[in-house]
């Protein structure tokens, strides 16, 4: 694997483009220095780094949760503001399942359909195929309390994964969870873009997670954030647990690992 450069990449088809976009808070606070970063359709991109470091805030400005203080923001060749006119869809996942713990499985995944008015008949078909892809299916009408921690973000993923979309972004949604429940999750989850033909940008803290789902990583350092460096995961997918306890594995772990100790420098610099 080859470090390259931050814009060194060059997607024909990008589904995201973020173009010297910035974002300063009213108090002062510099959040992200602009940031250039281009998102192929299909790709999976992870982004990484210390805490601080403004990954959350970038996935909340592509999903137009957040405007940047400078810069643009295109998806799909457009502004966020007019996805709503486009065929293309967008979901995003939070870090927590956030489900409505006095309604059914079923109720909190159709809650995108219900709000955006889609006939009922419809709704219900694609909230049955949303569960399906998470493997929920039997327990459609139980209550959110009845399900363990991983199951409960299965939920949250078919409620991502029922409005049909391009582009799923999602912030560390399984960060809180015991690791056998994480692997297995994340095994779930490239299945699911592979078979739904997705767009990822996904926000982890772990350099094994980023290593065993990516196509590429991008990481950051913080104070403020910035993209320093881009690495490719050049590995075939599908992605077993066996490429963990490989050495092709280990490199790309130890070549993250590096990259993650120079942008924690970054940090340690500004504060001095």
């Amino acid at each position: 694997m080859n470090r390259i450069e931050p814009q060194a990449l060059a997607p024909a088809v990008p589904a995201v483009e973020i173009l010297s976009a910035e974002k300063t808070y009213p108090n002062g606070t510099q959040a992200l220095l602009p940031v250039d970063l281009s998102i192929a359709e299909g790709e999976f991109v992870t982004l990484l780094g210390p805490s601080g470091c403004g990954k959350s805030t970038l996935l909340k400005m592509v999903a137009g949760m957040l405007e940047p203080s400078d810069g643009r923001l295109l998806v799909w060749r457009k502004p966020v503001s007019q996805l709503h006119d486009s065929t293309r869809r967008m979901s995003f996942v939070f870090q927590s399942a956030t489900l409505m713990p006095w309604a059914s499985v079923r109720t909190n995944v159709r809650l995108p359909l219900d709000l955006a008015g889609v006939p009922r008949a419809e709704a219900e078909a694609r909230v049955s195929e949303s569960l399906a892809l998470v493997g929920l299916e039997k327990f459609a009408d139980a209550l959110p309390r009845a399900l363990s921690g991983g199951m409960q973000m299965r939920v949250s993923i078919a409620r991502g994964l029922v409005t049909q979309p391009d582009l799923l972004l999602m912030d560390e949604p399984f960060g809180a969870l015991d690791e056998i429940t994480r692997h297995r999750l994340d095994a779930d989850l490239l299945e699911l873009w592979r078979k739904k033909k997705l767009t990822v940008i996904f926000v982890t803290h772990s350099i094994h997670e980023a290593v065993f789902l990516s196509s590429r990583v991008v990481m950051m350092a913080a104070r403020p954030g910035r993209v320093v460096e881009q690495f490719q995961i050049d590995e075939p997918y599908p992605r077993s647990a066996d490429f963990m306890v490989t050495p092709e594995f280990a490199r790309y772990a130890k070549q993250l690992q590096d990259s993650l100790l120079r942008a924690s420098r970054f940090e340690e610099e500004a504060v001095r």
